[in-house]
Order: structure tokens, then sequence, then C-alpha cells
């Protein structure tokens, strides 16, 4: 370990040579069951009970389905990759994220006892109090039953309402309980919510009874630094983890940063340090006295300060000392006392740990625990047990998985894996036959030619709908839910308020082998189902196939049903109703870079106006450049969210999250890939949508792709330049643009390579182009070219605009200056000169040059109002800006005419948005018409890119995601607890805000790094 003074408390945690001799503090615990994660409220992973001299496996059980991990990618959110089991009474008690189930299994032979249901994924180890198991769910409760036979004593809401949310793939409480409970002196603590924004809920109940004690709601949305330096925001604490108990500090695992601290006897606030720690957290916590470990950091329990660093793998907490395994060893360390001179020599005393030995292992601990004198620990199929004294091998064993899960008790060792199987090992002198129990499925548990079969069939047939959500609301006994299931791959949450009904139900899919996997039966109202707005592909109702549709809850379906294409179907065979919802009206589109062709930043939504709350989260596969180069924003039309990574180009439900289709392209944002802050704030996007298509560019090719299906239509090439001396073309394919039926490109200028702005790393500046020197139209009908430009001088990306059938442009003479990085040893020259250019304005269809002006054009870009028309002219003078951006001018131009209407001096530091008849920057807002200034009480704190907006909102980065309402006008918002892109990655379109993950290779601990879609609280 690594010592760091604490010269407040005088302080030093430090490794001591080794020597002869060693603490003989007597183990304070005595032999019990292992009732909890890791054994205890401390997490330690330490018990007394020992293991027999010579281990055999007794039993193996396996479930029908693997774990279904929450965060499958994150290396520092792991909680939930097995199902992690606990024992007490000669039972084995686990949950199960798939089906959201609780299970009882006999310790000796592994017979099934009891199981019980939750309404969600069941991600955390319950933990045994008494007569009865505490139990968390994604569906937001705190469950106690009883240990003997799994019935219900009681159970706790953690959030305020039954509102759900698609979490991670699932339908769930919008404040899934996942911070998993503890229990100390006859009160269990637990906490429910991961979004600090739509409010973390932490409580202290009762054991007995499930009453509070007391209750925190308000320590999501505290004001204070966020991980990045000089970042503030209302953004606090989140629960995700295991909670442990530290004295009178309950620490609370805040997702992907370190632990916070609350008084445990008040549930008063005390501590988290998330901009201290900007690069640690999450994993496993573990309290060693007024001590506890995360991340490979120790702190001080008292006051959250770090005092030492650690190996960082996983450690368990002796009384008198630590092991830890890291980097394929295994270390065990005592505690020690000494003395020791500080800085002006006076003797201080300081607490350490002395290395007593450490050996190699042949296979790198996944999972660590001590029972009695044994180490045992998991690997990627291995299993192995050495001696605490002296770190000799004692025994090992295979198993199929990564045994993440260790549990001793009653001499028998429980291991669980990543596939889904839970191993017990006792003594191999008392061996029953091993047994292998698995979940096996039934053929169908339904009869094959029903009512349901049929409707089902014809709903397929006539809807075509195979994949995403549905809801089948008034299930039954889940048979038309069973066979939609055997035809499509839809996710189906089927929601009955017969508790007889949801009981059938969930026993017949789970003999189905279909139960959690593909389906999921709630008990609730079927006229408030708090399912989430607008995400079903599909809705039905299995009892409208049988009963009719006279009690059916029609308006709730609908509420239920997804915009552009979502479906209702309900009714008997052969009277099969289906209504088809299309687009909501005032549902707006971000087809381009910046919004539209116009570059106006603004979107024509309407619908987001308001306080945000989560619709759906979820992480996807999918490798995007690095924040630091800048990728192309995200796009939206007709319901689909389209987003763009290293290799290609994903395409996504924006409704729900499922993904609709990837498409190809290796390396196509491969140069973005670095830390050199350019990328499409200087190359401007390299796809954008237009009608029912994607367009998307790579090299000198442009490929045009069917929304719906990603599959290729046309590709067209950069075309010969029309001057008969050109060479044979081999010029990039440039800047990128639809408009009425035509698709406008450029040939760019492969000389003209500007510097890095930030660092020069393992992107690549001379694919990272940002001028032209021709630009042309195809008909995207015929694809025929239709016409060429040549330029004059050059033409900078982001001087393009096009609105009205008309594209305008700067044509002007290169800053061969910003080629150079410039910096204070290397300063641009104050004789550097960027020439000013003209102005000028082409018909779509044709390319006819309609008007030029060369009066002054000294902006490097342009934006267009076709409402107001209106030419916005100005510079882009953001954070790690090029040399020629120097900002401090606005100007507006007649769109007709070219005539100029104002100019201003103007200190703003964005790149200028149009919201209507105004002009907004960082730095102010001035009437479209008259330049004259308006009120804009906008102030952000850090946060690199530029704003988005649409008619009554706007969107940034403000240490967190930050939101403007321009009806209230007076202070920002957040959105907290993730970590925004460096240009655009949160567009206001289709009534949602949309954000798909633009944190690649960031370090800072954000409580989530997540794709997410936000709805305003009034659609709820």
């Amino acid at each position: 370990m690594r010592a760091i003074r604490n010269r407040a408390a005088g302080v030093l945690l430090f490794l001591v040579t080794p020597g002869v001799g060693i603490f003989s503090t007597a183990l304070s615990l005595s032999a019990a069951d292992w009732p909890t994660y890791r054994a205890d409220a401390q997490r330690s992973g330490f018990t007394t009970d020992g293991l027999p001299e010579k281990l055999a496996q007794h039993w193996r059980h396996q479930d029908a389905h693997s774990p279904q991990p929450a965060w499958p990618r994150s290396t520092r959110l792991t909680y939930d990759r097995v199902n992690h089991c606990v024992i007490a009474d000669g039972r084995v008690f686990f949950g199960d994220s798939v089906s959201g189930k609780v299970q009882a299994l006999d310790l000796k032979m592994g017979k099934p006892i009891w199981e019980f249901f939750t309404e969600g994924p069941v991600r955390f180890a319950p933990t045994v109090w008494r007569d009865r198991l505490l139990v968390t769910s994604d569906d937001g409760f705190l469950y106690a039953l009883r240990v003997d036979d799994g019935s219900l004593i009681w159970k706790h809401r953690g959030g305020p309402n039954a509102q759900m949310a698609v979490g991670n793939e699932r339908v769930i409480s919008k404040w899934p309980a996942r911070g998993a409970a503890a229990v100390v002196e006859g009160v269990v603590y637990y906490a429910a919510g991961i979004w600090p924004s739509d409010g973390i809920y932490l409580y202290a109940l009762n054991a007995e009874t499930g009453k509070p004690v007391w209750s925190n709601t308000d320590s999501g949305q505290i004001y204070m630094p966020q991980p990045h330096g000089g970042a503030n925001a209302n953004s606090g604490i989140s629960a995700q983890g295991y909670l442990a108990i530290a004295g009178d500090h309950l620490l609370v695992p805040a997702g992907r940063a370190v632990p916070a601290s609350m008084n445990r006897l008040t549930g008063k606030f005390e501590y988290f340090h998330l901009q201290k720690n900007r690069a640690q957290g999450g994993g496993d916590t573990v309290v060693a006295g007024d001590l506890f470990l995360n991340s490979g950091v120790v702190f001080k329990a008292a006051d959250g300060e770090a005092i030492a660093k650690s190996a960082g793998g996983p450690t368990v907490a002796l009384p008198d000392g630590l092991v830890e395994a890291s980097k394929g060893k295994v270390t065990r360390y005592q505690w020690v006392e000494t003395e020791n001179p500080d800085r002006k020599g006076k003797l201080v005393r300081s607490k350490g740990l002395k290395q007593v030995w450490t050996v190699k292992q042949s296979h790198p601990s996944a999972a660590l625990i001590i029972a009695g004198d044994k180490i045992v620990s998991g690997s990627d199929g291995f299993v192995e047990v050495v001696d605490l004294e002296s770190g000799k091998p004692f025994w090992s064993t295979s198993v199929e998985g990564v045994a993440y899960g260790l549990a001793v008790s009653g001499s028998h060792l429980v291991v669980s894996t990543d596939r889904g199987n839970v191993y017990t090992f006792g003594s191999a002198a008392k061996s029953p036959a091993s047994k292998n129990n698995k979940t096996e499925a039934v053929t169908s548990p339904y009869p094959a030619d029903s009512a349901a079969a049929k409707v089902a069939a014809e709903i397929v047939e006539r809807t075509k709908i195979d994949k995403g959500y549905c809801f089948d609301v008034g299930c039954g006994d889940g048979a038309l839910a069973y066979e939609l299931a055997n035809r499509t791959q839809l996710r189906i949450v089927a929601i009955e308020s017969d508790p007889k009904l949801v009981a059938l139900a969930r026993q017949k899919l789970t003999a189905a082998g279909v139960y959690g996997s593909r389906v999921m039966v709630l008990q609730r109202p079927l006229d408030q189902t708090h399912g989430p707005n607008k995400v079903a592909n599909l809705v039905v109702s299995g009892r409208s196939v049988t009963e009719g549709i006279k009690e059916l809850p029609v308006q709730e379906l609908k509420r239920l049903q997804r915009p552009y294409g979502g479906h209702v179907c309900y009714g008997k065979p052969g009277e099969l109703n289906i209504e088809r919802r299309d687009a909501i009206q005032g549902a707006g589109e971000w087809t381009h870079q910046y919004a539209d062709a116009a570059n106006t930043l603004c979107s024509n939504d309407k619908l987001v106006n308001g306080q945000l709350s989560m619709l759906w989260y979820r992480d996807f596969d999918f490798v995007i450049p690095s924040r630091h180069g800048r990728g192309p924003a995200p796009l939206f039309s007709k319901g689909r969210l389209f987003h763009e990574g290293n290799d290609g180009l994903i395409a996504v439900d924006a409704y729900n999250g499922h993904e609709l289709w990837r498409f190809q392209i290796e390396g196509v944002l491969a140069a973005y890939d670095g830390d050199e802050l350019m990328g499409a704030s200087g190359t401007g996007s390299n796809y954008c949508l237009g009608g029912d298509f994607v367009f998307i560019r790579h090299e000198q090719h442009c490929f045009q792709l069917d929304a719906a299906t990603g599959k290729v239509v046309h590709t067209f090439d950069v075309p010969q330049s029309k001057d008969p001396k050109a060479k044979a073309n081999k010029q990039p394919w440039g800047y990128i643009a639809w408009h009425d039926g035509m698709l406008i490109g450029s040939a760019a200028d492969p000389n003209h390579v500007v510097a890095y702005r930030y660092r020069d790393t393992t992107g690549d500046m001379s694919k990272q182009l940002t001028e032209s020197n021709r630009l042309f139209a195809f008909d995207t009908k015929t694809g025929k070219l239709k016409w060429q430009y040549e330029s004059e001088d050059s033409i900078r990306h982001n001087a393009i605009a096009i609105a009205n059938e008309k594209l305008y442009l700067i044509d002007r003479p290169l800053a061969d200056f910003d080629r150079t990085k410039e910096s204070k040893r290397n300063p641009i020259p104050k004789t550097a000169k960027h020439a000013t250019g003209q102005l000028l304005c082409l018909s779509i269809h044709d390319g006819y040059v309609l008007w030029k002006n060369k009066e002054d054009i000294y902006g490097t870009m342009i934006a267009v109002s076709a409402e107001n028309d209106a030419l916005l002219m100005s510079y882009q003078p953001t954070s790690f800006r090029l040399s020629s951006e120097k900002g401090g001018r606005l100007s507006v131009f007649n769109s007709s005419t070219g005539e100029k209407t104002w100019e201003a001096k103007a200190n703003y530091s964005s790149r200028p948005l149009i919201n209507g008849k105004t002009v907004y920057a960082q730095g102010g807002a001035w009437n479209l018409k008259t330049g004259k200034p308006q009120p804009f009480n906008f102030k952000r704190s850090y946060g690199c890119g530029v704003l988005a907006s649409c008619e009554n909102m706007m969107f940034f980065r403000s240490a967190t995601l930050g939101y403007f309402d321009f009806n209230k006008n007076s202070s920002i918002e957040n959105y907290g607890g993730v970590r925004p892109g460096c240009w655009i990655n949160a567009i206001p379109a289709g009534g949602l805000v949309l954000v798909p993950d633009a944190s690649a290779a960031c370090s800072c601990s954000y409580l989530n790094k997540s794709w997410f879609a936000l709805e305003t609280q009034s659609a709820q």
C-alpha cells in the first residue's frame, strides 16, 4: 500500500517492512451463518466458520438463464454478474436478475424449498435477519419474507409512486431499489433510485414491522462539485450497490463513484467527496474498523478523506488485518501500531499494515473471502483455497463460468458463477452423490391450437411487429403473451389485476422457459398500469381474446402506445381491432449536425417543456470515439434515434431504447478517436437524414441507407471536377446535407489540415478536413448529378447553410495560420490576417447563383432562419477554437437579397443558435430582426460543447447535463449523474430529450454511464 499523509489528522497509513512476529489478536466473530453479502454489514468477506479438510462437490443448481447484469460492459458496476447467495438455517437463498424470483434451496441437497416472485430483476443478495429474508428488487420495493416458507411479511416502496421506466432493457420502477439492504441492531437500511434528479430515497426501517425510523429524500439534488475540476451542479448522490455500515456511518454506494455517508442514526447527509475522488469509485466497499476501502483507496469513515491507496483488487477485512488479491497475487497484511516522527520531528502514533506473505496465483481472483483459516478465491473457471497463515495451496476445483459469488456456512462452500450456476462443496467424507439440479422447460403449458395462438398469428401478420416492447394489458393466464413470445423477439410486459391469474400466468410461463427472459407478469389495475408513456411497439390484451373488449381500458392501452407505428390490437379471433399511432403533433426532428441543414441549432419540437424525468436508459456494446474527438451529433427522425461509432452507425427506437439495426463501416470515425478536440466542430457531421433515408459519407463515397432497415439503397461518389484541366478526382467527401430531395456534398481539401486543439494523441487530423473547394448536388430519386460549384477560394464546412430551396455559403481565402498549433511559446503572429470573402446564395436545384455579397464577409459560420428571411453570420468562438475564430461580431442579412440588416459587437463564447426571432449564445441574446439585446439570464458551470435547443428549452453541458427554460428565463437546471459529451450529444426531438453516451475514454466518476431519453414530467 502507498502511504498518503493526512496533515490535518496527523495520521499516516504505511507499509511496514516484513519482520519477525505478527499480531495474535483473537478473531472476534463467532461461527455463524452467512446472512448477507460478504458475511456482514461491514462487507468484510470474513467468517470464523471453517471448511472441512477435504472438499467435494455436493450439488449444482443451474437456472434456466444466465444472469443479465444491468451494466454488462462496466468494470465499476459489477454487483449483479452472478446471483449472489446467502446462507442461514441450513438453506441457501438468492435472487434472480432475469425472472425477479427469490429462491430457497436446501443447503445439503440443493432441493428447491420455495420461491417468491418480485416484479423486477433481483440484482442483489438478500439479507437474513432472525426469521425473515430482506431483499430489494428493481420493482422499487424492499421485501420481508419468511425464511421458512417465503411468504410475504411486509414490503416497503422506495420511490414516491408506482411510476415505471425502461431501465437496462427491463420495464422496472423509476426508482429501482439498488441500494441493497444492510441490517444492524434491528434496523434495516436500503435505498431506491439511481438518477439524482429524479430523487434518491434512503430509508431506515424497523426490521420487525417495516415502519420507518427515518428517511432521507433530498440528497439526490445537492448542489455540489462534480467529478470534473471546476464543475458544480445540482446533482448529489445515487444509490447503486451494497450499503455498508461503519459504526454510526451508513456508507451509500453511489454507482460509479466513491460512497457517500449518512448518519446511521438520523439519516442526515455527512459527506460525498465526488470531485476529490474524480477517478475512483464503484465496486465493493469493505469496512475495516474506522476505515473503509473502495476502488483501491483507503478512506477514513469519520470524514471520507482518502489516506492511502491499496492494490484495488478483491479484499477481505480481518480483525487483525487485510487480505488483498491483485495482479495475480494474494497478499496478507496485519495491522500494526508504531510511532514515527512527523516533519517537525514530533512522534506521531500511526496505524499501518505489515506484509505477512504474498503468493502468486495460477488464476487471478475475481472474488475473495476468508472462512476460518482458509482463503477462498473465485476466478474464471476455478475456485481455489489457500491457507491463511502460510499462503500455501489447500484445494481447488473447476467450475463453469466466472466464480464471482462465494459464501461459507455450516462447513459448506457455496459458489455462484456468471453462467447461472450455484455449486455447493462440503466434506468429502459426508458427500452425497453429486446432483445437478437444472431448470428444464416443458414443451408448452398451453393448448397448441388455441384462440390465443390464432390471434397472435394474426397480430404478427398484420402489424409486422416482431421486435421491441409489448404490453399485454389483461393478460389472463398468459396464453397470448406466450404465443407472441414464440413468434417474435418482443420483450413482453404482461399486466393482470387478478392475483390468481397472475400466479397462474407466472407458473405456466416459468414452466415454458420464457418467464423473465421474454415475459414478465405484473399485478396492477388494468386502467392504471403505471407503465412508461409511449414505449410500447405493440399493445394487446390476452383477456380480450376470450372475453371481448367490454371491460377493456382502451385509453390506457393508447397511452402506452409508441408513436410512429406503434399498434394497439385487441379482440377475439376474426374480430381483431388494430389501431396504428402516427407522429405526435408538435414533435420535432433533428436531422443534421446543427438540427437542420440551415444550422439553426433549434429543432421544431414544441413538446419538450419543463422539468425533465427519465423515460428509458441502457448501455450498448457500441464503441464510440473519445469525447475529446468531438464526434457527430446524434440524429432523430420518425421515431428513430441514430448515433455513430468508430466502426459504423446504430439505429435505436427513440421511445424505448430498443436497437433496430447497425450498419458497419470499419474505421468511419477512427480519425476522431483521440484528444485533438476538433472533430465535428470543424468538419461538420459525416451523416444526415432526409426523407426516409440516412446518408453517411466515408472517404470518396456516400451511402444512402433505408432508415427503417439500414440496408444500402444507393452509393454516391464524389464527382469529377467539371474543370477539364483537373486531375482525376481523389478528394474525400467533406460537407453533407439533404434538402428537398437533393443530396449536397463537397470535395474536401486534403492539403488544408488544421492543427489539433488540445492534445495530439490517437486521432488523425489529416482526415478531419474542415474546408472544401467544390460543392455538388445529386438528385436522390434518380441518383444523377445535378450541378457543381467551384470555389474561387475555399468553403469552410461551417459556412454552408440550406433553407427554402436555397444554398448559402461563404467563399473565402483559407486561414493558413489554423494549420499551426498556437501556444504561449508559439503565438500566432499579430500580422497574420484572414482575408474576407464573399457570401453567395445558390439555387438548390441547379446551382445558379441568385445573389452575392462581397462587403466585409468576415464570418466562419452561417445559419439561416427561413421563417424570418434572415441569415446570421458569426464566428464559432468556443473553447479549444481555431485561431481564426476571433468572435466579437454578429451580422444578419436578408436571406432573399443578401443585404445586411444589422451588425453588432457581441461578447459570446459559443456557436450561436437561432430560435424563433432570437439569436442565443453563451454571453447574450439578440433580436434576429433588429439586433437589439434581449434578456437572457443564462450562466452555466464548466462545460465545453455548444448549445442545442427546441422551441421552449435549451440543452448543454453544465458540469452534468444542463437545461434552460426560455419561458422562465431564470436559471439553469440539471439532470444529474451523467457526463455529456464535448460538442453535441443531447438533442430535443420527438417530444423527448435524447442523450446517447458520449463519454468514451473519460475517467471521471460520474455516477452513471448510459444512453438515455428524458421526457417532461408533465407528460406523466
